[in-house]
């Protein structure tokens, strides 16, 4: 199977990659804006005309899509997570090559939901923000172009590789400082939110199964659990060994949601540390992916955790 792989070297790029490599059935190519991808291709400015052509002499089998940007303006995040997709989605209209489209969407598309529910595929989305609309945005050109198309709509994704800004990496990085500081208490913001966390490794399998798979449309993939940020932190002192005391704040700074300076929070806005617009509750219904894709969340979160603060302890 000839699998072209877009954003190899993202986040979530980089597992997709590992678990395709790992099956002898597949013949992958990544494309890509860096110097280490095997086509340099820069989507958000690129015309559908030349990846077609490209489509066209490698013709692949599958294209999988994990390319796209978390932070920036709306403008930005608009070239690189829906102009982007629909470069890509005219490519394969205008290619000879018939290949299935996996899409890797997000749960802020879905925006804020009722605190207690599960958020099924049917779901209205409404999302809270830019980056949460330009995620859907792509996603409605995906189901509209009438390709062979999934878009799976990952939660919030943790585990090796996680990075420094995200909440759980800054919350690695609070505790990191405080142990090397011989810090008793860490102070912490925003510990009330609860999201739906999936490790990376499992969002791979995901994507591996349905490349593999017929289905189509939307596709949830989660723990199906959500938990609180304060539980996370609780975790990961655990696993790191931290034996002060965890005191949470009842404001939580915008420069610094999690594990901010001394001295930041008096004068600074307030806004939750999950900057996806979903408010302070997300929890995904997974049961469409265990019946479609065969696919079951197999890390569970602590994993997931003690793996970013071995990153986190060997950051100098």
């Amino acid at each position: 199977m000839r699998v072209l792989l877009i954003g190899a070297n993202g986040y979530l790029g980089r597992f997709v990659a590992d678990r395709l490599l790992a099956d002898p059935a597949v013949q992958l190519t990544a494309l890509g804006r860096g110097d280490d991808s095997d086509v340099r291709f820069d989507l958000a400015s690129g015309s559908p005309g030349a990846l077609t052509r490209f489509l066209d002499a490698v013709h692949p089998g599958v294209v999988i899509n994990c390319a796209g940007a978390t932070r920036g303006g709306a403008r930005e995040l608009t070239r690189h997570n829906t102009v982007a997709v629909a470069t890509i989605c005219e490519a394969l209209r205008r290619s000879g090559c018939g290949a299935r489209l996996v899409q890797l969407g997000c749960g802020a598309e879905y925006g804020p939901s009722q605190p207690g529910s599960s958020t099924a595929e049917d779901a209205v989305p409404r999302p809270g923000g830019p980056y949460g609309v330009s995620k859907l945005a792509a996603t409605e050109l995906v189901l509209g172009s009438g390709l062979d198309a999934v878009v799976l709509r990952v939660f919030s994704p943790a585990g090796p590789g996680t990075p420094a800004g995200s909440p759980l990496g800054r919350l690695a990085e609070a505790m990191r400082r405080a142990m090397q500081a011989g810090d008793g208490e860490l102070k912490l913001g925003g510990l009330g939110v609860q999201r739906d966390f999936v490790d990376v490794r499992d969002v791979a399998r995901a994507v591996h199964a349905a490349s593999l798979s017929a289905a189509q449309g939307i596709v949830n993939i989660g723990a199906g659990r959500a938990v609180r940020l304060r539980d996370a932190a609780a975790v990961l002192a655990r696993v790191a060994g931290y034996g002060g005391a965890l005191h949470e704040l009842d404001q939580v700074p915008v420069r610094a949601a999690i594990g901010h300076p001394r001295g930041e929070a008096e004068h600074a806005p307030t806004a939750y540390p999950y900057p996806d617009g979903c408010g302070s509750w997300q929890q995904a219904d997974v049961r469409t992916a265990r019946d479609r894709l065969g696919w079951r969340p197999r890390i569970n979160l602590e994993e997931s955790l003690a793996d970013i603060w071995m990153e986190a302890a060997c950051r100098i």
